[in-house]
This record gives C-alpha cells, structure tokens and sequence, in this order.
C-alpha cells in the first residue's frame, strides 16, 4: 500500500481497510509501504500471497506486477500486461475499439500544444494519460474562448477528449461475473473531492436505469474485463446520456486496482449482493496468482 504515486493517500486508506480485513478473515498479515526498498522488504517477508492495494502509477501499471513476477510471488488483481493497458488510457481506448465496445473521441496531445490553441471543438476534457481517480481533470466548456492554462504538475503529453454529459455509472466486474450497476450523483463533476471526501457524492446501488441501459453495463464491463485480460477484480465506468437511451451510453475507463475501502464503490457493489468485505477481500487472496 502507499508508494509514490498522486495516489498514495487514497492507497494507504485501502491498504488499512484491507489488511484489517485480512485479519478478521483469519490471515496473517504485513503492510508494507511500498518505496524505494520495496522488493528487499518482500524478500525479507518472503509472504505466501501480496495483496496488491496500491493505485496510481507504479503500482497500478504493471510495474509492481512486473517486480511480483520477476519474485516468483502471487499477487491479487490483474498482471503486467492488463495493468499496464487499462492505466493508459488511449492504448485502453484502441483496445475497446477493437472489441466494439462505445468510447469518447479523443487524442493525445502536448502540454504546450493544448495550452496554445482549442486541439478539439468544447467542450472537451483534458487528463493525464496514466493517472486515475480524477487527478488533473480540466474541463473545458462549450463557447470557452481561451484553453485552459495547465499547471506545471500536469506531464507533456495529455490526452483530450469530447466532453460527455450525463450519469455517472460504474460496474464492477469480480471473476468471470459482472456485479451490478451504481448511479453516482454529485452537484457536479465527479472529480477527486467528489469520490473521497465525505459528502461529496451519493451512490444509487442498484442504479434506476432502463434495463436495457443497466445490462449493456453488465455486459460492456466484462467484455473490457476480458478484452484487457483482467483478472480478480476491475471496475468499470461509464457516462450515459439519458436523451439518448441506451446509445448514450458510452465506457470512460477500466481500472484494474479500485478503491478497497468498505464503502468504496466495488466493495459496496460486492456487498449490495451478499458479499461483505472481508469475504471480498479473503476472495481476492485465494484468486491471487502470477501470469507466468
């Protein structure tokens, strides 16, 4: 849990809720912070199984997954190859191209690039290529007359794509079986705030939807699921654009690690249908597994 990425905090709170988790499913359990010394510290601990908690780059891309095959030692969640393609968001957009699945137009860019001149017509957003929970999110509104001025934080390459309106929707996938569907509702955009501060959103789970909207969900997120190669537990959102039924819904990302906190989106899903978070995360562990 934890590492160096712009999610670490978020990373540390699941790492916690999970290892306490662990404990009550009858595990023994390590937390290791993952830095500098991170496979001294594993060859040292020499565990049976790695729960992987980590998010953002590094430990969602296939990096740590890389180090855990290079160490012979299973681990949870998806391997090298599918961590490093759902965490590039284009690469992921070609894939779900190639399976027929519905995404937003978009492009890469530079960083100078799109601080010069509008790259698409607004409105559209401009995110960084390999971060998730809606780190450096710019929204660009329609009739906006200047493009927006990133900050230095921002990398030099970014990708921007059309904006879309509507719900926010998420399904998660567990094994070969896709959960349910949750209707995020936020004031606004469902950005950092909105996902980990206390009030910032309110989950409908199950989502009020058409079914034919509620099942396209099932069914697009286990055919991105299986199309990345995914194992364990992925999520998948979605924005749907209720004018224009059920061609309005259109897939945004997959993530490979979501957040493992007892009311974080999977787990909530998991446990609207039985399944409470120990049992969840004790699930994972017996999943665990090293790609080659």
């Amino acid at each position: 849990m934890g590492g160096p990425s712009a999610e670490r905090e978020v990373s540390l709170s699941s790492g916690r809720e999970c290892a306490a988790a662990l404990r009550q499913a009858g595990y023994e359990v390590i937390e290791v912070d993952a830095g500098l010394d991170l496979t001294a510290q594993l060859q040292a601990h020499a565990p049976d199984v790695v729960f992987n908690a980590l998010h953002g780059r590094r430990g969602e891309d296939g990096c740590v997954q890389g180090l855990l095959e290079w160490l012979r030692i299973p681990y949870t969640h998806s391997g090298v190859l599918a961590s490093a393609l759902a965490m590039d968001k284009e690469a992921s957009k070609a894939v779900f191209r190639a399976a027929g699945l519905p995404v937003a137009e978009s492009r890469l860019a530079s960083k100078a690039e799109v601080m010069a001149a509008h790259v698409m017509a607004p409105p559209y957003v401009v995110k960084p290529n390999n971060e998730g929970s809606s780190v450096g999110i710019y929204i660009v509104p329609e009739g906006a007359n200047q493009p927006p001025q990133l900050s230095q934080d921002m990398p030099e390459t970014v990708m921007v794509e059309s904006y879309l309106p509507g719900r926010e929707l998420t399904t998660t996938v567990m094994g070969d079986r896709a959960l349910t569907v949750t209707d995020i509702v936020t004031d606004g955009w469902y950005d950092y705030d909105a996902k980990y501060k206390a009030g910032g959103s309110r989950h409908v789970v199950p989502a009020d939807l058409p079914a034919e909207v509620f099942e396209a969900c099932l069914d697009y997120a286990l055919r991105a699921h299986r199309a990345l190669g995914c194992r364990g537990l992925s999520r998948t959102d979605f924005r749907w654009d209720e004018n224009k039924g059920a061609a309005g819904l259109v897939l945004l990302e997959t993530n490979t690690q979501p957040g493992m906190t007892p009311t974080s989106l999977a787990p909530e899903q998991a446990a609207s249908l039985g399944i409470d978070f120990p049992a969840l995360c004790r699930w994972l562990v017996e999943d665990a597994s090293c790609d080659r």
